[in-house]
């Protein structure tokens, strides 16, 4: 997930510049910082969404989204000014989300699990190392997608995951009954 996170804001003005002549001192600078809003807000947004949608559910939902969005790789400036910020918005609640499944397909040592998965955000730090690796040897398109592969593997969480206990939803009539 964070090599997801940090590989498409770390170099998505770069790849504005270079493959549609953005400015990344004003129009990338802006198309980052839509990232990060739209990342916010689709937090608060995922917190409702869990409500009514199973996890599971929502992470293949949102990973397949994300894959659609990184079409931008090879779309025009103006689809790639709007999809590399929605980015943020599809990846925003999938590391609570694979945390969570994860921890709920434990039956046991949940403090431990937690803490392995914890640590493990630093291993995030290499995604963005193998891009631009990748960027350097061929070129910045090329490296950007591998991070279809994060995407492809934690969209395969959803599919595969067992939760001992699914997240209980309500639907959406059942909120605005009256009691």
């Amino acid at each position: 997930y964070v090599s997801t996170e940090q590989g498409t804001s770390i170099f998505m003005s770069t790849f504005l510049e270079q493959y549609h002549g953005v400015n990344p001192q004003t129009d990338g600078a802006q198309a980052v910082s839509y990232f990060w809003g739209l990342m916010t807000a689709g937090c608060l947004v995922g917190m409702i969404l869990l409500k009514l949608i199973d996890s599971k559910r929502l992470l293949q939902i949102s990973g397949i989204l994300t894959i659609i969005l990184l079409s931008a790789l090879f779309g025009s400036k103006e689809v790639s000014m709007i999809a590399f910020p929605a980015v943020g918005f599809s990846i925003s609640m999938m590391y609570s989300i694979v945390f969570s499944l994860a921890l709920n397909s434990a039956s046991q040592h949940h403090g431990s699990f937690a803490g392995i998965l914890c640590s493990a955000i630093v291993g995030g730090a290499g995604g963005p190392m193998i891009v631009s690796t990748l960027a350097d040897a061929t070129s910045l398109r090329t490296g950007m997608l591998f991070i279809l592969v994060f995407v492809g593997y934690i969209t395969f969480i959803g599919f595969w995951a067992r939760p001992l206990i699914n997240n209980k939803t309500v639907r959406l009539k059942d909120l605005f009954k009256q009691r």
